[in-house]
């Protein structure tokens, strides 16, 4: 494929994504959203636009083609591994209070907006119907080691088995792909009028999203951040997509399929981590810096990935 033509195709997959987050930042640099406006919209967006969006994307899907159970538990298990990996470097270069803050920032990733958007993005209705299943059980798999990592480290954390299955339980992401499999398993038929206004609602959900994330970014965190927040960063842009796009290349995967698994591995830091980092009493400010950083880096990460993996005939 000629240089030029893989270089323009990568900006076509990259820039609306990071162009809507940049839209965000200029939104709050003039006072257009505000954090009250972040916060409400936020939770608009969790509780019920995403949902919509995945529960229709899941509907619509053809599950022989989109639920793909060998790339889902390669998906999950390496996710699995890397929380490992993490942790283990951790614990020979952090300080044992840090060590929680950064393996959850070293491992969890913005799948459900950041990867979905861009596989959407990327791959249509096929990216975001495998995304959203991808997203389902990512989503398990992230608030369970999250809770787990941080309770162990932080004094403060009440963070139960119980108290976890709860939270799982109550996830409006989770519950929206529990509810569709069903409807695309039985091929259960919505009115059109439903299909119709559940796109109008479930639209909002991605660029709403990023418009969000961009209007929480602090450059000024950057400016601050400390050597773990840079050493974590590496880890969630660089050392895990590379090692989870080898792994599964070895494995046999290759185009769409592939080129996903890069993308979601590829996300930046989730702003949930911050959340979880503040509710367990850690070290909030180093979450903070961790989701400033891969944010703006994986602008050029997720991008000279795509770039490379497209110029080499892997994707």
């Amino acid at each position: 494929m000629d240089l030029l033509a893989v270089f323009s195709h990568t900006l076509q997959v990259t820039l609306p994504v990071f162009a809507m987050v940049f839209l965000g930042i200029v939104f709050k640099r003039i006072g257009w959203i505000d954090a009250h406006f972040i916060s409400m919209a936020s939770a608009l967006v969790f509780r019920a636009t995403m949902p919509t969006l995945i529960f229709l994307s899941i509907v619509r899907a053809d599950l022989d083609v989109a639920l793909q159970p060998g790339l889902i538990v390669y998906f999950l298990g390496f996710s699995v591994l890397s929380f490992f990996l993490a942790w283990g470097w951790s614990i020979w270069r952090c300080p044992h209070a840090e060590r929680g803050v950064f393996t959850q920032g070293a491992f969890r990733g913005n799948c459900g907006i950041v990867g979905l958007a861009l596989a959407a993005n990327q791959y249509g209705d096929y990216g975001l119907s495998l995304g959203s299943i991808l997203v389902g059980g990512i989503i398990i798999v992230y608030n369970v080691l999250s809770a787990i990592i941080l309770a162990y480290y932080s004094a403060g954390a009440r963070s139960g088995i119980g108290a976890i299955l709860k939270h799982i339980a109550k996830n409006p992401l989770i519950l929206g792909v529990l509810l569709a499999i069903p409807f695309a398993y039985f091929h259960i038929d919505l009115p059109a009028w439903l299909l119709t206004s559940g796109d109008y609602f479930g639209a909002m959900s991605l660029p709403l999203a990023l418009v969000c994330i961009g209007g929480t970014l602090s450059f000024t965190s950057v400016k601050q951040s400390s050597g773990l927040a840079l050493d974590a960063s590496l880890w969630k842009v660089v050392w895990l997509p590379l090692l989870g796009v080898l792994g599964a290349f070895a494995l046999g995967y290759r185009g769409r399929e592939l080129g996903i698994l890069f993308l979601f591995f590829g996300s930046p830091g989730a702003a949930a981590s911050f959340v979880m980092a503040k509710a367990a009493h850690a070290n909030a400010k180093l979450a903070a810096n961790i989701i400033v950083i891969t944010t703006v880096a994986s602008l050029f990460t997720l991008s000279a990935g795509v770039f490379i993996l497209k110029l080499i005939g892997w994707i």
